[in-house]
């Protein structure tokens, strides 16, 4: 099996990615954009402007619920374990961080 480069993420592809898994697993938009601070518009334009970057629908919206597609369950399947992930290694980073590491020497 070929190795496939790693995906160059810009900060508004991890953003726009963030704001689709909030709206995805709250399946609503405006629950989300409390959630993450920012107004239903920002929100609304953050997902269609990833769903146009990727060329697929990701959520299917009507005007009483949000569903994901196909795609977008397996995204936000994926999402979960990637932000697990990066989660988990922040947090023994901090772990690091608060306790002394390496060698002392007293002289």
């Amino acid at each position: 099996m070929p190795v496939r480069p790693i995906a160059r993420l810009s900060r508004s592809d991890l953003a726009d990615l963030n704001a689709f898994k909030a709206v995805e697993r709250l399946r609503s938009f405006t629950k989300a954009a409390v959630e993450l601070g920012i107004s239903t518009s920002a929100l609304s334009h953050s997902v269609r402007n990833l769903e146009t970057r990727l060329g697929v629908r990701l959520l299917n919206r009507t005007s009483r619920t949000v569903a994901p597609t196909e795609a977008g369950a397996n995204l936000a399947l994926r999402l979960e374990v990637g932000f697990r992930e990066i989660g988990e290694a922040l947090d023994d980073i901090n772990r690091m961080r608060d306790r002394p590491v390496g060698r002392l020497r007293l002289n």
